[in-house]
Parts: structure tokens; C-alpha cells; sequence
């Protein structure tokens, strides 16, 4: 509910005598990949754009699924030294919470 019980579609009239434009984004997902390599992802979120004067605000609202990106030299190194696909090589890192020396292990253990 809106401060004071007021109407939302008051509150977006008065937002655009403000010279506030909002709109509701409809989107499948968002990522949001920290410089720490972790990943952020939501599913069917709600998104809320304002533009004040010329400048756009998101508003995101979700539940995040937290993925770890493993970087592409990783699943390459695995990738060599285990003689696997990328795939494979990309999916055990996964497993193995991106090691690469316990991934490698596993696969040669496989063989």
C-alpha cells in the first residue's frame, strides 16, 4: 500500500506532474555477476523503471539464486589436462565448487 492509503494510480499521476515517468519492465530473468565471481540470478522478478530527469532507476524485486561463474581459462585448463569435453569439464568444476585440481582428479579417476 502507498503512504497514506493513496491510490496508485494517483500516486502515478502525480509522479508524472512531477515530471517522474515509472513503467513496469516485464522480464524472464536478471543475472548480476559480482566482482567476486559469484552470480546472482532471478527468476520472473518484478522491475520498476523511473526516469527523473533524463536518469533511470531500476527497482528489482525477486528471490536470488546464487550460482558461482567458473571462468573459461578454468574449464579450458580441466578441459586439456583431463582430455574431456568442455562441457564435462565445466560441469565437474561445478561439482567440485571450481577446484580445478580436485575436477581434474575426478575425471582421470573416471577413465
Amino acid at each position: 500500500m502507498f503512504p497514506g492509503g493513496m491510490n496508485p494510480k494517483n500516486m502515478s499521476r502525480m509522479m508524472r506532474q512531477m515530471g517522474i515517468k515509472t513503467d513496469e519492465l516485464d522480464a524472464k530473468s536478471v543475472e548480476i555477476k559480482l566482482n567476486d565471481g559469484r552470480k546472482l540470478v532471478f527468476n520472473n522478478p518484478q522491475i520498476q523503471l523511473m526516469e527523473v530527469q533524463g536518469q533511470k532507476t531500476y527497482t528489482l524485486i525477486g528471490t536470488p539464486i546464487e550460482e558461482k561463474e567458473i571462468p573459461s581459462e578454468d574449464i579450458d585448463m580441466v578441459s586439456e589436462q583431463a582430455n574431456v569435453s568442455k562441457e564435462k569439464a565445466k560441469e565437474t568444476l561445478e561439482e567440485c565448487d571450481g577446484d580445478i585440481a580436485t575436477a581434474i582428479e575426478k575425471l582421470n579417476k573416471k577413465e
